[in-house]
């Protein structure tokens, strides 16, 4: 990374070896504490999505502020696909980073009345 990286690198905890159009979930072992009103979005490394095609099977991971405090106490994982047209084989080596996370600020509306309680990890907002 550079002094003008605005990505944060998440490294891959094992070697992971992906065939073409093969799927693979990644448990990132990082959990993150995010203020309110902040978001954590999850992209692939350019490089790789340059190379290999690789995409995060839900295009760009959002880790909600109260991500955190769900039921499986805010691991952040990572489902990937290598989507090679080119029957490239995709080895990332334990410690390579993979996808980078970018912090955002953002904002809702005032009528927003949203008042439920987080309960779970993928698909519970």
């Amino acid at each position: 990374a550079t002094r003008g990286s605005a990505g944060y690198d998440f490294f891959a905890p094992f070697d992971i070896d992906l065939g073409a159009g093969e799927t693979a979930k990644i448990p990132t072992g990082i959990r993150v504490r995010i203020d309110e009103g902040w978001l954590l979005s999850l992209y692939p490394r350019s490089g790789l999505g340059f190379k290999f095609r690789l995409q995060l099977d839900n295009t760009v991971g959002i880790i909600d502020s109260d991500y955190y405090f769900s039921d499986n106490e805010g691991h952040i994982f990572a489902k990937i696909t290598n989507d090679s047209r080119e029957s490239k084989t995709l080895h990332i080596p334990a410690g390579t980073g993979f996808i980078q996370g970018i912090f955002t600020e953002y904002g809702i509306t005032g009528d927003d009345d949203a008042s439920e309680i987080r309960n779970g990890g993928f698909g519970s907002t």
